[in-house]
């Protein structure tokens, strides 16, 4: 199963269609695509409480995240995909990012050694961010603050999909090219986790 989250305020807007156009490229290889839009969940930021690392999972809230994580435990391919807020992700995907912390393991040692229960099973990933500006200097940290999360979970990132230049809502569609290639990696990212 293939997960995708997008993390755009915005419905409709060019992440979503962004989105769309990677679970439709999947989609055409017969993979279940399951696609969550973060603006549709209520969920609270990691308060750092550790509750997790007994509970093995988050327990301090019971909000939009406990309706996310059966999904991602099941998918082994993944979409993330956020416009550039402030040179980085937006608020909702680092929420997210950061309440999967309850995935890891730790030992007790200092410092503490972890491991991750979602790592050695074949997941693979496929980022993107897109941005208004035309520099790419000015994605800031969107990128990494997604790749660096999923490889420290166990994700292999098969692909980082970098969008410059579009603002305006649904902007995206006037641009077949990155359509194209989003779908490209759909399918690329399909066949990777079907090995």
């Amino acid at each position: 199963m293939l997960l995708g989250i997008e993390a755009s305020p915005r419905k409709n807007g060019n992440s979503h269609i962004l989105l769309q156009n990677i679970l439709l490229g999947a989609g055409e290889t017969g993979m279940d695509c399951r696609e969550a839009h973060l603006r549709d969940y209520r969920y609270e930021p990691c308060a750092g409480c550790e509750r997790c690392r007994k509970d093995k999972t988050c327990t301090r809230f019971q909000d939009g995240m406990t309706l996310l994580y059966p999904l991602v435990e099941q998918a082994r391919a993944l979409v993330l995909v956020s416009p550039v807020h402030n040179y980085n992700v937006t608020a909702w995907m680092k929420a997210f990012l950061d309440r999967l912390y309850c995935f890891y393991d730790f030992q007790d040692t200092r410092p503490r050694a972890w491991s991750s229960r979602l790592a050695n099973q074949n997941r693979k990933a496929v980022i993107a961010a897109i941005a208004e500006q035309a520099d790419p200097k000015d994605l800031g940290i969107t990128l990494d603050a997604m790749r660096l999360p999923l490889e420290a979970l166990g994700y292999e990132i098969l692909a980082e999909l970098p969008v410059l230049r579009l603002f305006d809502r649904g902007h995206i569609a006037q641009h077949p090219d990155i359509l194209e290639h989003a779908q490209s990696l759909g399918r690329q990212l399909a066949a990777a986790t079907a090995e």
